[in-house]
């Protein structure tokens, strides 16, 4: 098996020729780790309220943690901070019930003020959490978010004693403990954010509720992370320190891994496509179906992207068979509606086919007939990512050779991208939402109006009620159906997005030297859980 022409054996020499050349980060040499992580992006923050990405969540997530955390195993809410619950009989009113002793690594009681202060900090607009939306469901969240409401002691969550924490929902939501487990709802220092202001998460020492702190932060090398031992779970958590590296390149990602300098890479686009085929035999290989769907997100405040003919004429002007045949190597699924197959019990409507006589048609009704007036400039964003590139690379074309539009490619690295798409600094964009749980509302409350995971600038007064319909609708299968009927005004109707494939799960660790990461449809691994086997070699350096 050879990568470029060198044989995979060898590709520790060519990691190290590479470091020479100033290719490969030449990451700074430290205590060993019980496992080292290849994650992705440098992280755009440590916040919970701030983050956005998947790789951020999976070091944030042993830092904070919530009322509820998600099980190892099966990616379902488990009791964390809170030791039980109950819940009303109409299900609008939860009761959490905290564990006796839970501290913060610094020492000092967490109390159930300690929650209220955390999902107020959440919501309230000044902190400006893309995430809010996760905590709309609760009783006066919503308004509070968008200005309506200014008195955060009316969000509906309440102490009723240190030790218990009762919370109020618009109706009743039948995933809320998985949002309890989400980083957004995770529950953080108070005095140190007063304290240090946008700088607490850097302050030392950094007072975490989860089973790790942070030891260190060095942006290009990486971040580590240090068992807390006043973690309530800290029997159980089974490794001491943990290192999560800051690696886009693919190429980089599995020079370091052959080269035995990390040991879990976590995410497919950093698996060299052209390798795929090469190592899918390999016990070290795993692939699993989980929920995430790579799109397109137009800039619906940008003329002429402001009409939906433009919009759906350039969806249908994409070839999405021929992008995953060419590009993706993973065995994914093409993409024929937003919400991906296998979400909790539910099933979409198809959203529009590759019809490059119906794309042209549009174009020409908008009053751009073989692209003739289309405003130039226009640009299409995308982060750092050889398959981002080799994607944005193929739709320039098909734009190009279908419709007459020269569209202008425009890569940014990770923080810059996800500062333009929130600022709608932007035309078209490339994007992948993951499942935050498993229900088709993780992937179609983030169009709603006030949703700050929107970022496309659309709003839809019909969309909006029907989810907020569905979410208060106990009965499945008229609330699958009011689903359904937003899903097709996100993409048939007004084309806010364009959905182009299904994710493929895939990590690369050796089973027999790394134990506690089962695959799961949302991807999800809590660090607490994973650990390095006692027959495993040493940790790497």
């Amino acid at each position: 098996m050879t990568f470029n022409g060198v044989p995979v054996h060898r590709l520790g020499t060519l990691f190290l020729c590479l470091c020479l050349l100033g290719q490969a980060g030449c990451f700074q040499r430290h205590e060993p780790a019980d496992f080292v992580v290849i994650n992705g992006p440098d992280p755009e923050s440590l916040d919970p309220v701030i983050i956005t990405s998947q790789a951020d969540g999976r070091i944030v997530s042993a830092m904070f943690e919530g009322l509820t955390r998600f099980n190892a195993v099966t990616a379902q809410a488990e009791p964390a901070l809170a030791k039980g619950w109950e819940i009303s009989g109409d299900g609008t009113v939860y009761t959490f019930h905290l564990r006796d002793s839970i501290q913060w690594s610094t020492g000092g009681r967490i109390t159930a003020h300690d929650v209220i202060y955390s999902w107020r900090r959440a919501i309230n607009p000044a902190t400006a959490s893309d995430y809010a939306g996760m905590l709309f469901y609760v009783k006066n969240a919503e308004a509070i978010n968008s200005g309506k409401l200014t008195d955060l002691r009316r969000l509906g969550v309440q102490a009723i004693d240190d030790k218990t924490v009762r919370v109020e929902l618009t109706s009743p939501t039948p995933f809320f403990l998985e949002l309890c487990a989400f980083w957004t709802l995770a529950v953080v220092p108070e005095k140190a954010i007063a304290q240090h202001g946008d700088q607490w998460c850097l302050s030392k020492p950094l007072p975490v509720s989860g089973s790790h702190s942070l030891d260190f932060w060095r942006v290009r090398d990486r971040v580590r992370l240090r068992k807390n031992n006043l973690y309530w779970d800290a029997a159980n958590t089974r490794n001491n320190v943990v290192d999560f590296l800051p690696v886009e390149a693919a190429a980089t990602a599995i020079n370091l891994y052959e080269a035995g300098q990390a040991d879990v890479i976590w995410d497919k686009s950093l698996v060299p496509p052209e390798l795929l085929d090469a190592l899918s035999p390999r016990p070290d290989f795993h692939r699993f179906d989980y929920l995430g769907t790579y799109f397109v997100r137009f800039n619906t405040t940008k003329k002429p992207l402001d009409d939906p003919r433009v919009r759906k004429s350039m969806a249908l002007a994409i070839d999405k068979a021929r992008l995953v045949a060419k590009y993706t190597k993973g065995g994914e699924r093409l993409a024929e509606h937003f919400v991906p197959p296998g979400t909790g019990n539910y099933t979409s409507p198809s959203g529009p086919a590759h019809d490059p006589g119906l794309a042209k048609q549009l174009l020409a009704e908008a009053g751009y007939p073989g692209g003739n007036g289309f405003p130039a400039n226009f640009e299409y964003l995308f982060n750092s990512n050889d398959l981002n590139k080799n994607i944005a690379v193929e739709l320039q074309r098909m734009w190009r050779d279908t419709l007459g539009i020269q569209i202008k490619l425009r890569q940014a690295e990770n923080k810059v991208y996800l500062a333009a798409q929130s600022a709608l600094d932007y035309h078209l964009s490339r994007s992948s939402w993951i499942g935050d749980y498993n229900d088709p509302n993780t992937f179609l409350d983030m169009f709603m109006t006030q949703n700050g995971n929107n970022r496309t600038g659309w709003a839809d007064a019909d969309y909006d009620r029907l989810i907020r319909l569905a979410n208060a609708t106990p009965d499945l299968a008229k609330r699958n159906a009011l689903f359904r009927e937003a899903e097709t005004i996100l993409i048939a109707d007004e084309l806010p997005i364009f959905p182009l494939f299904f994710y493929v799960g895939i990590n690369i660790y050796h089973p027999e030297r790394i134990g506690g990461i089962h695959p799961n449809i949302l991807d999800i691994h809590p660090i607490s859980a994973i650990y390095t086997k006692k027959n495993a070699s040493a940790a790497k350096k």
